[in-house]
């Protein structure tokens, strides 16, 4: 899902409006108990908290990257050990199909429009995989979603020509590496292993 090659930043604490609001929303959330009631109750936080006039994400956050979307880790729990990683999505930017490694995760968008489109497992043989795409969405500002394994394939992309997107991704922990897969020709995929790096903050 990202390039190997590029450097790996620091994770970092990252200041902005309505920070602590946030968090505490999610800390309230990841203590409820199983993995239905957890990202229920993140992607009810999240799609009020996007709306929040007095929640904005820090600048950098909109600022997209040439060659590749931007993955920048905004927070990491050092008590419940989940991951904040906002996504910016330039013009025509999107991932292969691929997996969360086996974590949950809830996805809200901030900006834009996004096309998402869900993919389920069929059978797999070695290292290829067989999948049948399944019902796709556009997701606009103020919707998020949720993902718990073993329902976690999907592909993500930005449709708009001109129009970036702005995506807030909560993991159940620190994600450093997934699968993603790669078409051979009609619903047969390979799999390759992909380390997840990310962008600096600024």
């Amino acid at each position: 899902m990202t390039d190997p090659a590029r450097p790996e930043a620091a994770s970092p604490s990252v200041d902005f409006p309505g920070r602590d609001r946030l968090l505490a929303a999610i800390d309230d959330a990841v203590s409820r108990g199983d993995d239905q009631a957890v990202t229920k109750a993140v992607r009810h936080a999240l799609c009020r908290l996007i709306r929040d006039p007095d929640v904005r994400l820090p600048a950098f956050v909109h600022e997209p990257i040439a060659d590749h979307y931007a993955r920048r880790e905004i927070y990491r729990s050092p008590r419940h050990g989940y991951s904040v990683v906002a996504m910016t999505w330039g013009s025509g930017q999107g991932t292969p199909v691929h997996d969360h490694a086996g974590l949950w995760c809830v996805e809200g968008v901030w900006r834009g429009e996004l096309e998402i489109t869900q993919y389920e497992l069929l059978e797999s043989d070695g290292e290829r995989f067989r999948f049948r795409a399944g019902g796709g969405m556009q997701a606009g500002p103020g919707s998020a979603g949720s993902l718990i394994p073993p329902h976690e394939f999907h592909t993500i992309r930005n449709p708009s020509p001109d129009a970036i997107a702005v995506t807030l991704h909560i993991y159940q922990a620190v994600m450093e590496r997934c699968s993603k897969f790669h078409p051979l020709g009609g619903e047969w995929y390979a799999r390759e292993g992909s380390i997840l790096l990310t962008d600096a903050v600024a």
